[in-house]
């Protein structure tokens, strides 16, 4: 009997042990939220990057509270997308990829592709009760989304909720993409610029809203811009800095 204790004990052991570590390794986002309750700290996906003012135009969505600082997503979280393929032009899908990349580059936050999805894209400030939480990413006309109306070309958007540290976050959005303005023949003919429109709405997404600034590409108006001004890279370095959650 003693000696079945003693081997029961050293079971239990390497159990509890093989658990912590995989609380403490695994990278998944699950992982990252057990972390956090548990008292073990939060720490980022990606390096975040480094933030240079030079002197471009840059403004935030939302800010929190009384206070200037940005509303943005939790960088120590991924943030998942998923595509609606309904009336997605052939050879979009590189773009939306390369798109989402930039964006994760200036930010330092993590995405992650969750695949196709049936969701509509939803871009409005609230999250829906029973809304699924990954940003979706489709096209449409402006019967279904009437901001989508003379020459709009994509609507960009996200949702936030208060976090357990009294800190509002970013949550999901969407972004919905022109049917009249998204065709095959734009995509293979301006690849580029229909790339730049992506970005942009994604820039939505993250936390950035329009300037003023013709050379930045959150300029509301398109201007054939398809790299991220100084403001731009500013402003998105800036979001994806925000403290953890």
């Amino acid at each position: 009997m003693p000696r079945r204790h003693r081997s029961t004990s050293v079971s239990v052991v390497l159990t509890v042990a093989l658990l912590a570590a995989i609380v403490l390794l695994h990278p998944s986002s699950q992982m990252q939220g057990v972390r956090r309750l548990v008292g073990l700290g939060a720490e980022r996906v990606l390096t975040a990057p480094p933030i240079e003012s030079l002197g471009g135009a840059y403004a935030f969505s939302a800010t929190q509270p009384g206070s200037t600082a940005p509303v943005g997503w939790d960088p120590c979280t991924e943030v998942e997308y998923a595509v609606n393929p309904a009336g997605m032009p052939q050879g979009m899908r590189p773009l939306v990829e390369r798109a989402v990349d930039r964006i994760s580059a200036a930010t330092g936050l993590a995405f992650e592709d969750a695949g196709d999805t049936d969701r509509r894209p939803f871009t409005g400030p609230l999250v829906r009760l029973g809304g699924g939480r990954p940003v979706v990413i489709g096209w449409g006309d402006d019967a279904e989304f009437p901001g989508l109306a003379g020459p709009v070309a994509g609507l960009g958007g996200a949702a936030a909720e208060d976090g357990a540290q009294g800190r509002r976050y970013y949550v999901t959005g969407g972004i919905v993409l022109d049917v009249e303005a998204f065709t095959d023949a734009a995509v293979a003919q301006q690849p580029r610029m229909v790339e730049a429109i992506v970005v942009h709405e994604l820039a939505h997404v993250v936390g950035l809203d329009h300037v003023a600034e013709p050379m930045e590409l959150m300029y509301a108006d398109n201007t054939g811009q398809v790299e991220l001004g100084p403001g731009d890279r500013e402003g998105l370095a800036r979001l994806g800095s925000v403290p953890c959650g």
